[in-house]
């Protein structure tokens, strides 16, 4: 595909593009025939009675952000001293309690960035840093890490057959080994240390890949790691099972939660952490699984960032929690001013894409889909005139005024939108609620519009184009202005009216009869420009509330054109605080559209008086 739009691209710069570009044929293949030749199928651990697909989430996980190590470290140009120190603020802002901050043994610039965040966390954040399994690499960063109120040491151990045996070259022996050795160092310079006793020392190990880690290996060398740490109920280990790679599907990295949590000794203190990448796509659906299957705490990144395909996105798991009525204990009010930062500060956008934070996510295009989001507002708006707050809105499972976007955002109209999409943006710039012959005719004149321009309409310029095809209250085209009328009544059903319009600046007497107000105004008019005006279509309704109350009135009006003697029909819409005036109002607004559109003919200015011997 990347080839064929490379190749179009080049015909039309050279001036040789065709209006069919035929298909190009590869000369080779990279892809085999039987994949499973070169790659074979992840064997799942044995489950014979699993549990968790028969529970639900009910209560928000802990989190850990781990923006500003794992997402730092993956990106092409990490940030800058200042730039963490905005992202770490934000992220205690959102509610974060735990924050993965650095690598503080690997460069001085992480550990003085460690030093900011223990100086300046509030008292009930946790720092979290990690280390290698090193002594003099655990020395740096206890060392960074002292003074603080709340912090946590994580150490890491590849423990994947794959990794052992061709990066390490280790056996298991050596790699629970080695595991041990490093969490009682840990311990000897933290918990155990009595100059340390300020702080509230936690411990978390990850066995590295464990995605890819036979679970029985997994559970033996964390059994050992925890012995050695000796945690409590009050402050369990932290056991981070990593999806390093994915390399199944998510309910096989559930079944593998699931089995270490149900084998892991002293379950009452141990903290099982997810820490999902997203190489198959799956981070969140994993991460989601791995809580039903007992996980404690979600490691992550916000919006995805990460290496390779990116860490689970934070703010996706969070906020698929909230849509089903579960309070996350993270803050989302201003999603806007959340992503200015992590794009700042991550120089990667957010994919218009992405979910709850992407620019289009909350948007619709499709006509159909507009139509349904725009009953479904109008709908919403009953039920809540009835106490009934919950959301429920077709297209849309949360409601955008909750992240801090309006619902302007919500439509956005171009040359595929229906009449849903045109009529929504009126009703929300003008509070009008068009009728449904008009909203097709609108429509129509939108996608004419969108297509002439060749882009998308933004919400102003859909509201002067609809102002403009309806002269709307008047405010285009006033050639014709009503000066004053009388209406008396003849029998029971007969109405005769008689006053005055202002056309050019000069008083022309008008008169017409009809079976109310409105028809023998119409009639009036028709006199006048002789043409017979007749009401095709009429409708009203309040717009607002209380005493700010407005009645809305649109009248489509049917005349024979001049030019060829056939019936045309035109909308006009008037908005007055009195039901009578926004009719009247109306009716001059679609008279004005029909002269000035040339096919019917004012009065000669000898038939009027001039305005000052009205």
């Amino acid at each position: 595909m990347l080839f064929r739009q490379t190749f179009v691209a080049l015909a039309e710069h050279a001036g040789r593009a065709s209006k069919s570009i035929p298909s190009v044929k590869l000369a080779y293949k990279n892809m085999l025939k039987d994949p499973s030749v070169k790659y074979r199928t992840f064997q799942p651990p044995k489950m014979t009675s699993r549990q968790w697909p028969d529970k639900t989430i009910t209560k928000a996980p802990r989190w850990l952000s781990t923006d500003l190590r794992d997402g730092n470290q993956s990106l092409p140009d990490p940030m800058s001293v200042e730039q963490k120190k905005e992202y770490f603020h934000k992220l205690v802002e959102i509610g974060f309690k735990e924050i993965e901050v650095s690598f503080p043994s690997a460069s001085q610039t992480d550990f003085d960035f460690t030093r900011y965040a223990v100086e300046n966390a509030p008292d009930d954040v946790n720092i979290q840093c990690l280390v290698q399994s090193r002594e003099h690499l655990i020395k740096r960063t206890v060392e960074s890490l002292t003074g603080a109120k709340r912090a946590t040491i994580h150490t890491y151990l590849a423990t994947s057959d794959l990794f052992r045996d061709v990066v390490f070259n280790m056996s298991r022996e050596e790699a629970l080994k080695k595991a041990v050795e490093a969490t009682k160092l840990v311990r000897k310079l933290t918990k155990d240390d009595p100059s340390q006793q300020a702080t509230r020392w936690s411990y978390q190990f990850s066995p590295e890949t464990f995605s890819d880690t036979p679970v029985e290996f997994a559970v033996e060398i964390c059994e050992a790691v925890k012995a050695a740490w000796e945690p409590t109920e009050e402050n369990p280990i932290i056991f981070n099972l990593p999806a390093t790679v994915e390399v199944s599907t998510p309910n096989v990295y559930a079944d593998q939660i699931e089995y270490f949590a149900t084998h892991i000794s002293e379950r009452e203190k141990v903290c099982i952490s997810t820490h999902c990448h997203n190489d198959r796509g799956c981070g969140v659906a994993a991460s989601e699984l791995g809580v039903l299957a007992g996980a404690d705490r979600v490691e992550g990144c916000l919006f995805g960032n990460g290496e390779r395909t990116g860490n689970v996105d934070l703010v996706t798991v969070a906020l698929n929690m909230y849509t089903q009525g579960i309070a996350p204990e993270l803050d989302f009010s201003d999603i806007t001013s959340l992503i200015e930062v992590v794009e700042r500060c991550n120089k990667i956008p957010v994919s218009p894409r992405a979910p709850y934070g992407g620019d289009l996510v909350v948007c619709a295009f499709s006509g159909s889909h507009q139509d349904a989001i725009k009953k479904g507002f109008s709908l919403q708006d009953k039920r809540r005139a009835q106490g009934d707050q919950k959301w429920a809105i077709p297209y849309l499972p949360l409601d955008p005024k909750d992240i801090g976007r309006d619902y302007e955002a919500v439509i956005r109209v171009n040359s595929q939108s229906g009449k849903g999409g045109a009529a929504w943006i009126i009703l929300r710039s003008l509070g009008l609620d068009l009728p449904r012959n008009m909203q097709i005719e609108f429509s129509t004149k939108v996608q004419n519009e969108a297509d002439s321009l060749g882009r998308e309409l933004k919400s102003d310029e859909i509201t002067k184009v609809f102002k403009e095809a309806y002269n709307y209250n008047n405010e285009i085209y006033n050639e014709i202005s009503l000066i004053d009328y009388n209406v008396e009544k003849e029998g029971a059903e007969r109405r005769n009216l008689t006053g005055q319009v202002s056309i050019n600046g000069n008083v022309h007497d008008i008169q017409g009869s009809g079976n109310g107000p409105i028809s023998s105004l119409v009639d009036a008019l028709s006199n006048l420009l002789n043409v017979r005006l007749g009401v095709a279509n009429y409708t009203e309704h309040s717009l607002g509330s209380g005493s700010s109350t407005q009645a809305a009135s649109y009248v489509m009006m049917s005349y024979r054109r001049n030019s060829d003697n056939e019936m045309a029909y035109q909308w006009g819409v008037g908005v007055s605080e009195d039901v009578g005036d926004a009719s009247i109002k109306a009716i001059f607004s679609t008279v004005n559209n029909i002269v000035h559109s040339g096919e019917v003919a004012l009065p000669s200015s000898n038939t009027a008086k001039a305005a000052g011997s009205a």
